[in-house]
């Protein structure tokens, strides 16, 4: 049975060692991090920067960019929840869709890209709901039917 036990205690050993992930910082040579966010239609591609809190979508200010301030909001979340709202720098370039699905798609790539410079940020992140993408997408037209579940109008005579 001494057998048996030793067994048993190496191998917990060998299980609990390779649970035990090290989280290394990933930065470009630049000392940036990248990372793609999308929503929608959406596709954003973010690097960010230990900086001042400059943001820049498509080479101009996000406050230009994003005129509403619900979408100025949804952009900041994942600084807010982190308690890091102007410790960096964003660039971000973004495509598709609208301006709604453009700011989710950007506060997804923000959120990855602060889980890859700050690994032990993901935790709050991902209990934020900012790391998991959002897979609602617009429902396809069905033939015989108006739009995706509208049917066309019905007349009784």
């Amino acid at each position: 049975m001494s057998t048996l036990e030793t067994l048993k205690e190496n191998l917990k050993d060998t299980i609990s060692d390779s649970l035990k992930t090290e989280k290394t910082k990933k930065t470009d040579k630049l000392g940036r991090s990248y990372a793609t966010g999308k929503r929608k239609d959406a596709v954003a591609r973010v690097w960010i920067k230990p900086g001042s809190g400059n943001v820049t979508v498509n080479k101009r200010d996000w406050t230009v960019y994003f005129g509403r301030p619900t979408l100025r909001m949804i952009l900041v979340q994942p600084f807010e929840a982190t308690k890091r709202l102007g410790q960096y720098d964003v660039m971000c370039t973004v495509h598709g869709g609208g301006l709604s699905g453009q700011a989710g798609a950007v506060r997804h790539g923000i959120a990855k890209a602060l889980s890859q410079f700050e690994p032990d940020l993901h935790t709050s992140l991902r209990r934020g709901g900012f790391i998991t993408r959002d897979s609602r997408t617009v429902e396809r037209k069905k033939y015989g039917r108006r739009k995706a579940r509208r049917s066309f109008q019905f007349s009784k005579r």
